[in-house]
C-alpha cells in the first residue's frame, strides 16, 4: 500500500459520502448500508428487511457532520465549533481531527485534493 502524502488538517474540505438524516434534536443519524461493495450489496442488500445501519452522532459529531459539504475547511469548521459550544468543545482540533479520521476510514467522507497555487494558469 502506498503512503498517503501529509497533509494540512485546517486546509481539508471534508465532503459527505453516505446518506443520512436530521432529527428533530438538531442530531445526525448516518444511514450505512449492510454491505456497500461487491456482491453481497448487489445480490443482498435489496432483500434485507433492514438494510442499513443507523449511526447516531452526537452533539459535536453532528455539528461537524453539517459542516461536511465539500466547502469549508476545516479550520472554520474548528472556529464555527468554538463560537457554537465554547469551551466545552475544546480540544476542539483534536477532536474534529480524530472523528474525520474515523469518518474517512470508514468511507463516510472524503477529502477532495486541495488545489495548489502551482498549477494556476494567470490571466
Amino acid at each position: 500500500m502506498k503512503p498517503k502524502e501529509p497533509r494540512n488538517l485546517y486546509e481539508l474540505k471534508p465532503r459527505r459520502l453516505v446518506e443520512w438524516e436530521l432529527g428533530q434534536d438538531s442530531r445526525v443519524t448516518l444511514l450505512i448500508p449492510k454491505f456497500r461493495k461487491g456482491f453481497l450489496a448487489r445480490t443482498l442488500q435489496p432483500r434485507l428487511r433492514r438494510p442499513l445501519i443507523r449511526v447516531k452522532l452526537d452533539e459535536f459529531g453532528s455539528f461537524v457532520w453539517l459542516s461536511c459539504d465539500g466547502r469549508v475547511d476545516v479550520r472554520s469548521i474548528g472556529e464555527q465549533m468554538m463560537n457554537m459550544f465554547g469551551k466545552t468543545a475544546e480540544p476542539v482540533y483534536d477532536r474534529i481531527g480524530r472523528f474525520l479520521q474515523q469518518l474517512e476510514h470508514s468511507e463516510f467522507i472524503e477529502f477532495p485534493a486541495v488545489p495548489t497555487n502551482s498549477h494556476k494558469n494567470p490571466q
